[in-house]
């Protein structure tokens, strides 16, 4: 970049009318990557002109999620800067101003038709089977008539005066876009209601505010000669375009929520780390020089990042692909932080007290054992909540279950199995004090010499026993962690290898 020029300025402009779809957060992550690639400012601009279903919790909760990608911005609520204010319902003064400058210059008019009317008017267009787009109808209305009928109080929109010729602009990715003038027919900018539309209020504000690069989602090329029109009209340059391919889930549609989770909110409460998410939605149309390399930090990402790189062709969301880059990221993660974050999804499930009274009350040996049990059930799990349903039978054994079950009740049923019950039962109950990996390893040698059992034969029937299924952890891991938690004072007793076979045997007669 030539040392005279702008830096370049890119925005993130989301609706506060619901959650944050990764589809915005894609478009969030690839302006905040090329800002930072290329030393620009990235704003965050909250467009709530909506004010029906625009709601300060979305806002708040979209913010929240940005930065919990790792994602800040520049200027924009709680980072004020020249542009202020940073949404679009603390500037309708400013609105107000443009228009009156429009309609002052005969580049705007007053629309005076009714609902009725313009539906009778796209009625009769579709009958015709002709484009169904305003005819203009009101721009031979003289500036005086139309002065005189406002100030009566008759209601009416301010229309954009399209001018008579092909709409064009470049698109980084796309390449060069062209829209004849008759498809967009003249477009409202205020509503009846005085309030302004998108189109309207996005194109003064990305003016105003010095945006050098429009990077968004691909459902919004159709607006884009609309905007352009509007720049021409205040004739401001227009920003440059890069119009990103829409994410599609595994039927080739459009992704929604019958795909699965959709929004930040939910990926985090699932358990999937910011640096796992960032990573993959980088993936979802972007790709690094080379092609092959798939994991990257954020700060790997921004030296990387390039618009050029940008595909056009659309993106199928890979949720197998997005765990398998968790499950690193949680392999890699730092095992405290991992903790404190796993914590929340056993309170949840009832396993564990609050995460805030947890660490009043509980105890180093407490936390040195939950670390032990992460690191027992992590490397079966894609994502932290369903590390309680892995690791629920430690902190809730049901003994009647385990006999009920089709495949339990068909290996207990055997004589091998109740003689390797009846063995090990003895030797659990001929024992004191806590039963060891090396002493349980010794117990199941000897087993295996007394009734002639080995393999599955042997070690299914005391893993139901323990656990509640025929498979599961390694046992030399497991013991320690059942041992050690029956002595612990949790909430939710955890029961050692006695009272498991205990409560198993007695539940046998």
């Amino acid at each position: 970049m030539p040392p005279s020029a702008q830096p370049p300025r890119v925005r993130f402009a989301p609706s506060p009318t619901g959650f944050l779809h990764v589809g915005n957060a894609r478009t969030a992550l690839y302006n905040w990557l090329f800002a930072r690639h290329t030393d620009g400012a990235f704003l965050l601009r909250i467009e709530d002109t909506d004010l029906d279903r625009s709601e300060i919790r979305h806002e708040t909760q979209l913010m929240e999620d940005l930065l919990w990608l790792g994602l800040d911005w520049d200027e924009g609520p709680g980072v004020e800067g020249p542009h202020a204010p940073y949404r679009q319902s603390e500037r309708l003064g400013i609105y107000r101003e443009h228009t009156d400058r429009l309609l002052t210059e005969g580049k705007a008019y007053r629309c005076f038709c009714t609902a009725e009317g313009l539906e009778a008017e796209r009625h009769e267009a579709a009958t015709a089977h002709k484009p169904q787009v305003y005819s203009g109808r009101c721009r031979a209305i003289s500036d005086a008539d139309s002065a005189a009928r406002a100030a009566a109080g008759e209601p009416f929109a301010v229309r954009l005066l399209i001018p008579d010729h092909p709409l064009c602009f470049h698109d980084m990715i796309r390449g060069e876009v062209e829209f004849p003038s008759e498809t967009v027919s003249d477009p409202i900018l205020v509503r009846s209601s005085g309030i302004p539309v998108y189109n309207y209020v996005v194109t003064v504000d990305d003016a105003l505010m010095e945006i050098t690069h429009v990077i968004r989602g691909d459902d919004h090329i159709s607006n884009t000669p609309k905007q352009v029109a509007i720049y021409e009209a205040f004739e401001w340059k227009p920003p440059q375009f890069a119009h990103l391919s829409t994410i599609l889930g595994s039927d080739r549609e459009r992704l929604s929520k019958r795909h699965g989770a959709t929004s930040v909110a939910s990926f985090r409460a699932m358990g999937i780390l910011p640096e796992a998410l960032v990573n993959y939605l980088a993936l979802l149309g972007w790709g690094a020089e080379g092609g092959t390399r798939e994991l990257f930090s954020l700060e790997e990402l921004v030296h990387e990042f390039r618009l050029e790189r940008v595909t056009a062709s659309p993106a199928v969301f890979d949720f197998e692909k997005l765990h398998w880059l968790n499950r690193h990221y949680l392999k890699a993660a730092d095992p405290e932080r991992i903790a404190e974050l796993a914590w929340s999804h056993f309170v949840s499930a009832g396993l564990l007290p609050s995460h805030t009274a947890a660490w009043q009350v509980t105890t180093a040996a407490v936390e040195a054992w939950f670390g032990k049990l992460l690191a027992l059930f992590l490397p079966a799990v894609s994502q932290l909540d369903d590390l309680p349903v892995k690791a629920a039978f430690v902190f809730r054994f049901n003994p009647s279950a385990a006999h009920t079950g089709d495949e339990n009740a068909a290996i207990l049923a055997t004589d091998a199995a109740q003689k390797v019950l009846a063995a090990f039962s003895a030797r659990v109950e001929a024992h004191s004090g806590p039963v060891t990996p090396d002493q349980f390893k010794a117990w199941m040698n000897e087993i295996k010499a007394e009734t002639g059992a080995k393999g599955r034969e042997l070690f299914h029937p005391v893993r139901i026993v323990l656990t509640g299924s025929h498979s599961g952890p390694e046992f030399d891991k497991l013991i320690p962690i059942i041992e050690e938690g029956s002595r612990l004072s949790l909430p939710v007793h955890v029961l050692g290898v006695r009272e498991r076979i205990e409560q198993f045997m007695s539940n046998s007669r």
